[in-house]
């Protein structure tokens, strides 16, 4: 790997190599090493890369030539999945249980995969950014349960400027990550935010309108939305509970 890869300096704000050197197979492996502190992973996501890799492994990497974007103003709810939410007592919340999201997404069972990605160090680097007010949670809770309701979904990722890249997503109950999905998409549409990035195509995000940009498109989006002047912060503050019922009604079909 050292022969064909270049290997991360020890300093977290070095810079990346650049996204279309990366190797065409595996799509998009562009680099090896260094480390998950903020500061790396900032620097990563601002330039249009993420770390991908197993417990087995060096952290490795990507920015794949082909990318899954999602623009806010387009993501679907189902209309079977919307029917069915019509009368749901599910509530959506924001920040307030993001460790027990991204624990949740790494503990999901997923067609084809043994294991996950998500390992503690990972869960451990993303819990940082989320305190430093980066990294961000949607929640879906069962609010028929006594006691603040049952957690049945949700997804996590983090912003630069005003670009959300979404990292994992998982449901207890059908569709809860689904509705998580479109609540933050409607929730960064009515801020100005275009655009989730969701790294690689599936027939799951196909179904819920994702688009595949080329890396080049991608990079030049991104890099229009990072100016945006977008102070770190928790956004449980700015997004009181909503229940999915309202979310079902106004949502684009």
């Amino acid at each position: 790997m050292s022969l064909q890869l270049p290997q991360l300096p020890l300093d977290p704000n070095a810079a990346f190599p650049p996204p279309g050197t990366a190797l065409v197979e595996p799509d998009g492996l562009l680099a090896f090493g260094g480390d998950l502190s903020p500061e790396r992973l900032l620097n990563a996501y601002s330039n249009g890369i993420f770390p991908w890799y197993s417990d087995d492994e060096p952290i490795l990497w990507w920015s794949p030539s082909r990318r899954a974007v999602f623009r806010t103003d387009a993501v679907r709810l189902p209309t079977r999945l919307r029917r069915s939410l019509r009368g749901s007592n599910w509530i959506v919340r924001m920040d307030t249980a993001f460790e027990r999201v991204i624990a949740a997404c790494a503990s999901a069972r997923r067609a084809g995969q043994r294991g996950t990605w998500i390992t503690p160090s990972m869960q451990s680097a993303y819990i940082a950014l989320h305190r430093l007010g980066h990294a961000h949670s949607v929640e879906v809770f069962d609010g028929s349960v006594p006691g603040g309701g049952r957690l049945v979904g949700g997804l996590y990722g983090l912003n630069v400027g005003r670009m959300f890249c979404g990292e994992s997503m998982y449901s207890a109950e059908s569709g809860a990550s689904t509705v998580a999905l479109v609540a933050l998409a409607r929730h960064l549409d009515q801020r100005g935010w275009p655009l989730v990035d969701a790294q690689v195509p599936n027939d799951h995000t196909r179904r819920l309108g994702v688009e595949t940009w080329s890396r080049d498109d991608y990079m030049q989006a991104l890099a229009g939305l990072l100016d945006a002047d977008e102070p770190p912060g928790n956004w449980a503050a700015i997004f009181r509970g909503q229940p999915v019922s309202l979310l079902a009604a106004t949502a684009p079909v």
